[in-house]
This record gives structure tokens, sequence and C-alpha cells, in this order.
């Protein structure tokens, strides 16, 4: 499983209803297309871009950016995250 658990920070629910991405702690050895992957096969919807970055405090992380017509709350609401 590349994705290990959403990122529930006040500044990423922000992401969710402002920019509709969502953040999610991933493999350090996943890439830009395994998370892409695995986002439009889990949860059924079209991504437009993914970043990754290497977080401060150790592991790595996806902001994964929903395309038109596909909402990041729907997937938060999925996750039980709000």
């Amino acid at each position: 499983m590349i994705l290990k658990e959403p990122i529930k920070t006040e500044k990423a629910i922000g992401k969710i209803e402002f920019e509709n991405t969502i953040t999610f702690k991933v493999d350090e050895r996943a890439t830009k297309k395994d998370v892409q992957d695995e986002i439009e096969k889990l949860f059924k919807v079209k991504v437009k871009s993914v970043n990754t970055y290497l977080a401060p405090k150790g592991g790595k992380r996806a902001v994964v950016r929903l395309a038109e017509g596909h909402k990041a709350e729907d997937i938060s609401s999925k996750l039980k995250m709000a």
C-alpha cells in the first residue's frame, strides 16, 4: 500500500476546502505516478496533479489536486477526516 494515512492538520483541512487538494503520508519509495494511480483506483476520481516532498519530521508526503468535477471533500468524508 502506497498511501499510509491522510494528513489532518489545520492547513491540510483548509486545502481540502479551498484548493480541492488532499495530503497523504506515503511510502518513501513511491513516485508521483504511483500515488496518482492508487488515488484514482481507490477513490474512483481523476487526479490533476501530484506534488511530493520529504517532511521535516521524517517521511514523505504527497499533495494531490483533483481534476474538475471531483471533490477532495468526498475523499475526506470517506476517510472520516471531518
